[in-house]
């Protein structure tokens, strides 16, 4: 077994044992299952979101469009997120507490009644089981160059990595080991980044090699290459944060209000520096000095073939950089995961399937549900083709109708009513799937995030005038 492999199986092999350790407590109720008793304290909060976070998209995602844009511009996926949850602090993260929910759509539900939230809850989960897949890409993007398998076995591997240390612990596991991953990531993708830059002979000279390649113009300008993706990036990321259930379960989970305001503003100083690190590798990655790049060259695989190439880094330090990376893909795909879970056990088969179940039942359909997961995002992993950051934000961008309307639920009561909420749901969900097929198709590009917004914001005022319009024809 090569140096790589053994550091990234010692390492799993300790995330499993902790797992195993957080089974009892996970076994206790529903409560302990899916929020960890509602008892996580400021640091653990924090670092369990940033965590969710921290993730594929961060890593495998941002330096594959560094690698292919020659530019910081993905590091603005970080910034928004980070700035997302921020303004979660400062503004609903108590809310959501204070209210005892477990899911996003439970919220909307406070707001906007039951139908609300049974539509709600059926966006959200298209929501994210698009992320799940996409995080799963992600995952098995590290495996197979690192054992030199194919795509779909990698897959598969990697989602049984993800089942196991989900099924047994909950969102126990996720706190602890989430701890452990975050460790784990920056330690490894420091000392690779150092390693990187130190021998590329610092940025001046990782600028001239970029433009000897073809890159044009300032790569550490993230506006350089264009202007709307970069503001796609931004609102996505700040929408899709504050009504996103994997980063905001950890706040449900949290001791008291106050705990998940200060984790929640804590959080984005966390996530904010780390897309800086892996768009560094990826670019570093694009000179071509460390990777043969063909016309076949998969970008995704850009961080995991320079992490094995012992001309750029020691075996030793390349493990336990791919450790980091794997360390953050799973740190985000296990809560994401059970964020799908959660939304499928607590608002539909609890909310609607059967209202009635007692807490043993929601615990049995909990752990099920977290193998099914599994069994609908491995084909589509296989199957899907497309860049990561893209094919996340149409779940960004789903997330994003829930961030308005829980937004103005609570701030600005007499914009928005239920009709409106629905309509906006089943509208923009249907756009954003409208719009992806339309640029698969080639007929029109706009992004994801846009086409949510706006038509979100439409649907709001026109079921805002279909309510004024029926009460004055009532009082007539």
């Amino acid at each position: 077994m090569n140096t790589y492999i053994l550091v990234v199986c010692i390492y799993f092999l300790l995330v499993v044992i902790v797992s195993l350790y957080t089974k009892k407590m996970a076994s206790r109720s529903s409560a302990d299952y899916l929020i960890a008793g509602r008892n996580l304290g400021v640091i653990v909060c924090a670092v369990v979101v940033a965590a969710e976070w921290l993730g594929g998209m961060s890593t495998i995602g941002v330096s594959e469009q560094a690698f292919k844009t020659g530019s910081f511009q993905p590091i603005l996926y970080n910034l928004s997120t980070a700035v997302g949850m921020i303004i979660i602090g400062f503004t609903v993260a108590k809310q959501y507490r204070e209210r005892n929910l477990h899911t996003v759509s439970e919220m909307i539900q406070h707001l906007f009644g039951t139908k609300a939230r049974n539509i709600s809850a059926i966006s959200f989960l298209l929501a994210y089981v698009v992320l799940a897949f996409v995080q799963l890409q992600t995952c098995a993007s590290v495996i197979a160059p690192l054992f030199n398998i194919d795509w779909t076995l990698s897959v598969i591997i990697s989602s049984v990595i993800i089942t196991a240390y989900m099924y047994v612990g909950g969102m126990h596991a996720l706190a602890i080991t989430g701890m452990m991953h975050l460790v784990v990531m920056f330690v490894g993708l420091s000392i690779a980044t150092l390693t990187g830059l130190i021998d590329v002979g610092g940025f001046s000279a990782l600028t001239a090699k970029l433009h000897a390649v073809g890159v044009q113009n300032n790569p550490y300008n993230p506006f350089n290459v264009s202007l709307w993706y970069p503001i796609n990036l931004l609102i996505g990321g700040v929408l899709g944060g504050m009504a996103g259930q994997a980063s905001i379960q950890p706040i449900f989970a949290a001791k008291n209000p106050l705990t998940a305001k200060r984790a929640a503003i804590l959080s984005g100083f966390i996530v904010a520096p780390f897309g800086v690190m892996v768009a560094i590798l990826g670019l570093i990655g694009r000179t071509g000095d460390y990777i043969n790049i063909t016309d076949t060259f998969n970008a995704k695989t850009v961080l995991s073939t320079l992490l094995t190439n012992p001309e750029f880094i020691s075996p030793i330090f390349g493990g336990l950089a791919l450790a980091g990376i794997l360390a953050a893909i799973l740190s985000t795909v296990g809560p994401v995961n059970f964020a799908i879970v959660t939304i499928a056990t607590k608002d539909i088969y609890h909310g609607l399937i059967n209202p009635n179940a007692d807490d043993d039942r929601i615990v049995v359909i909990a752990r099920r549900l977290v193998i099914l997961v599994n069994f609908v995002t491995i084909p589509l992993a296989i199957a899907t083709k497309g860049g990561i950051l893209d094919l996340a934000y149409i779940s960004y961008a789903i997330r994003a109708i829930g961030a308005i309307v829980i937004f103005l639920g609570i701030y600005a009561t007499k914009v928005i009513t239920p009709r409106g909420t629905v309509m906006a749901f089943i509208g923009a969900t249907v756009a954003v799937i409208f719009g992806m097929i339309a640029k698969s198709a080639g007929w029109f590009n706009i992004e994801a995030t846009f086409l949510s917004v706006g038509v979100t914001l439409v649907l709001i005022i026109l079921g805002k005038q279909i309510d004024n319009f029926i009460k004055r024809r009532n009082n007539k």
